[in-house]
C-alpha cells in the first residue's frame, strides 16, 4: 500500500527484519533505504548482535539518506540491563535535495509499520547521533 504523500510502498521484508530484532534480538541494527525506482522501502542492511554502536554508523552512508533502527543496550544507574529501540532518519546535510524530501515526507508513514519503536533521532551529520546522545535519550 502505497502512501499518498511520497507514493513509497514498504517492502514487508522491512517489517518482518524488524520484528526479528524486537522480538528475538536477532539483528543489531537494520539500515533501510528508499529504491526510488520501484517507489518502496528495503531492508539494505542488517547489522549482527555482536556488532557494535562503530559498526552501525559506519554501515550509513556519509551522502545519502537512510533509515535506520538500532537495539541499544545499556545499563541503568540502578544497574539493571535495559534496551530501546531508536528510529534514527538519517539525512546528511550533503545528500541530495530531493532525497531529502522523498526520506522527509516517507518518515511517519514508515515509521508506523515498525510497531515497537522507543525513541526517535533526526541526524543530519555524525555528531547528532553520537553515542553519548544515544545513552542520553535511552533513559
Amino acid at each position: 500500500m502505497a502512501n499518498a504523500a511520497s507514493g513509497m510502498a514498504v517492502h514487508d521484508d522491512c517489517k518482518l527484519k524488524f520484528l526479528e530484532l524486537k522480538a528475538k534480538r536477532t539483528y543489531r541494527f537494520i539500515v533501510f533505504k528508499i529504491e526510488e525506482k520501484q517507489k518502496q522501502v528495503v531492508v539494505e542492511k542488517v547489522g549482527e548482535p555482536t556488532q557494535s554502536y562503530e559498526d552501525f554508523t559506519a554501515s550509513l552512508p556519509a551522502d545519502e539518506c537512510r533509515y535506520a533502527v538500532y537495539d541499544f543496550d545499556f545499563v541503568t544507574a540502578e544497574n539493571c540491563r535495559k534496551s530501546r529501540i531508536f528510529f534514527i532518519a538519517w539525512s546528511p546535510d550533503t545528500s541530495r535535495v530531493r532525497s531529502k524530501m522523498i526520506y522527509a515526507s516517507s518518515k511517519d508513514r514508515f515509521k508506523r509499520e515498525l510497531d515497537g519503536i522507543q525513541v526517535e533521532l533526526q541526524a543530519t551529520d555524525p555528531t547528532e547521533m553520537g553515542l553519548d546522545v544515544i545513552r542520553s535519550r535511552a533513559s
